[in-house]
């Protein structure tokens, strides 16, 4: 299966010299940064990035933990059936949808793998439910591949730190690929989805205590705390 060409951004690159310095700084103040999601094997993984498209990490973690002690393996999944799996997984948003992609998926990797989780991408995208964004949670969590899942919060942080002025998911990702440095390639996607769900939050950046604040080219960033920040004379 050939693999989708994949757009170019034309961003403005900051000097490497800068950009190994925010991924230094992201890295020693998270030394191991891993997903969120529950999981205990590639296969549980897999079904959990399914899972979490448009839930958190939190939610889909509540949902999955009884699941995950029934269900490790596809042939498990398909003994508790479709109305099983849901069961489980009500609280999660679209779980209707999901579920049908995780019975079919399970279906796909006992008839095309022999029940396993393939490590290719082409592979992977080609099962039920998996976009580009799923398989490279699933080869950067489970097979350490050097990938980039770009969700809202890498590309939230990409574009507010500079590395990036992408306008698709795939823009971005190219732009980060060129620019993470190789010691932090495998490391960098997390890096970068926990600095955002954390400090560099969508409405209400933690500006005044990121590490690399200084180095942002985000505008509209404080450096004062909330409370300092009404104290200050003049605001209201």
């Amino acid at each position: 299966m050939r693999e989708a060409k994949r757009p170019r951004s034309t961003a403005k690159r900051l000097p490497q010299a800068e950009v190994d310095a925010i991924f230094d700084i992201l890295g020693a103040a998270n030394p191991d940064p891993k997903t969120e999601l529950e999981f205990v094997n590639p296969y549980t993984l897999l079904v959990a990035v399914v899972l979490s498209a448009q839930a958190t990490d939190v939610g889909v973690n509540k949902a999955t933990r009884q699941l995950f002690q029934e269900v490790r393996t596809p042939e498990q999944m398909l003994a508790l059936g479709l109305d099983g799996l849901k069961r489980h997984i009500r609280t999660i948003g679209l779980f209707n949808a999901k579920a049908a992609n995780v019975i079919r998926l399970s279906e796909q990797l006992i008839e095309k793998h022999h029940g396993e989780v393939p490590r290719a991408e082409a592979e992977l995208v080609a099962l039920a439910g998996v976009g580009r964004k799923t398989a490279n949670v699933v080869r950067n969590e489970a097979f350490g591949e050097p990938t980039l899942a770009v969700d809202t919060h890498v590309f939230r942080v990409a574009h507010r730190i500079g590395l990036s002025a992408g306008k698709t998911p795939d823009a971005v990702e190219r732009d980060l690929l060129a620019q993470v440095p190789a010691r932090w390639a495998r490391a960098a996607h997390h890096l970068l989805i926990l600095h955002g769900r954390y400090l560099c939050k969508a409405r209400t950046p933690e500006c005044w205590r990121c590490p690399i604040a200084t180095l942002c080219r985000f505008t509209a960033k404080s450096l004062q705390p909330p409370a300092q920040r009404l104290a200050t004379p003049g605001r209201a």
